[in-house]
């Protein structure tokens, strides 16, 4: 029943906008609050490291409790985020609301992906995941743009209160739309923690880390980047990110029928935007319709990256695929912390135009997790076939 992946979806889409709408607004943050640019992007990183630090311990927590209620309750915290954003507040608040939400967003999201997969037919599992993390690209060509937008012909508390918005949809909709849906059969701790004790689940998660690290150390500086670099104003950018988020749609939905046939080729194939895209940024220079088809070509690579992370690691540990969604979803937040942190320290000691070679090199080491897990799994196949 895809029905349930749509609502996971929608609640989604609120998530994303909180987490990743504040990209296109950092320059102007960093100019009201007179701060530098990567003490700004502590907005982003901060919010990333506490779904890193506590999503695991708070989605086994949680495992038992009612899913709808789950969900609700992750959602308002986002509401209340929102409307206390919207009004400006000290620098040392905003990062205060900003990270409330991040403690059940792990929740959330491993919950939405259980509800999605519940009632459904196993054999289209990745495809129901895939619904529910197509919020990550709707939320790219819809309300993260828009959200910079706003900010661009008015101010940037707009892009707080749009983000309100979205979120009390959300909420309305899982509210009214979704069953009571208690744990009829609640997995014990010890059978969850058991996939840490095996190595292509560690490779995996590895895997994750590094790529979403080397996405981010120039994405979190998105606008930042395109201002800098390709001398694009505010509306020019929230006009690339409408690009980046209209390709990523078609890409989440390519990537869903891919990783039906094959997990591990389908990211590594958009695993190499990673190194791909420094080459083409590097190269397009100050040429504006070229940097408009390396936008079109990077939203293609980047916009599946939590999908494809999230089901290589599921993957491995497919018994627990709430526990493993949201080391997923822990380990991704954590890259997202490393590479922003990494991306605003080149920026001040570098330049911004050497960001997107930091996310080259960790795409490397991610490329390495693979070809390592790739060859665990060969060893134990040829084992398993060898006759006794």
């Amino acid at each position: 029943m895809k029905k349930y992946a749509y609502i996971g979806c929608l609640g989604f889409i609120a998530v994303i906008t909180t987490e990743f709408g504040i990209i296109g607004i950092l320059p102007q943050l960093a100019e009201y609050y007179k701060i530098s640019i990567d003490k700004a992007g502590i907005l982003l990183s901060a919010f990333a490291l506490v779904i890193a630090l506590t999503g695991p311990f708070l989605t086994l927590f949680t495992s038992g409790m009612d899913r709808k209620k789950l969900m609700l309750s992750a959602i308002s915290i986002f509401v209340v985020t929102g409307i206390v954003s919207s009004f400006a507040p000290p620098f040392w608040l905003l990062v205060l609301v900003r990270i409330l939400p991040a403690f059940l967003q792990p929740v959330y999201i491993a919950t939405a992906l259980s509800v999605a997969v519940a009632r459904g037919d196993r054999k289209n599992e990745n495809e129901l995941m895939g619904i529910v993390f197509s919020g990550v690209a709707i939320a790219m060509v819809t309300t993260v743009p828009l959200a910079t937008y706003l900010a661009s012909i008015n101010s940037w508390e707009y892009s707080f209160m749009l983000q309100t918005l979205v979120s009390v949809l959300a909420l309305t909709v899982i509210y009214f739309a979704l069953p009571p849906m208690p744990v009829k059969e609640k997995q014990s701790y010890g059978s969850q923690l058991k996939i840490l004790t095996q190595p292509t689940f560690l490779l995996s998660t590895a895997m994750n880390f590094f790529m979403i690290s080397g996405w981010f150390a120039t994405y979190s500086y998105f606008a930042e980047y395109l201002n800098k670099a390709k001398n694009m104003d505010n509306t020019s950018v929230s006009y690339m990110l409408f690009l980046f988020g209209v390709i990523g749609v078609f890409a989440n939905w390519i990537s869903g029928k891919m990783l039906n046939i094959s997990v591990p080729k389908t990211t590594a194939f958009f695993l190499s935007g990673t190194v791909l895209i420094p080459v083409l940024l590097h190269y397009s220079g100050g040429n504006t319709m070229a940097t408009i088809l390396v936008v079109a070509v990077w939203g293609f690579f980047y916009s599946p990256s939590f999908l494809n992370a999230s089901t290589y690691m599921i993957s491995s540990a497919p018994q627990s695929l709430a526990f493993a969604n949201s080391l997923a979803t822990s380990f991704g937040n954590l890259g997202v912390t490393l590479g922003t942190t990494v991306g605003g320290w080149i920026i001040v000691t570098r330049g911004v135009t050497h960001t997107p070679w930091v996310g080259f090199g960790f795409g490397i080491l991610a490329f390495l997790m693979i070809i390592l897990r790739s060859s665990i799994e060969r060893r134990k196949q040829s084992a398993t076939l060898q006759p006794c």
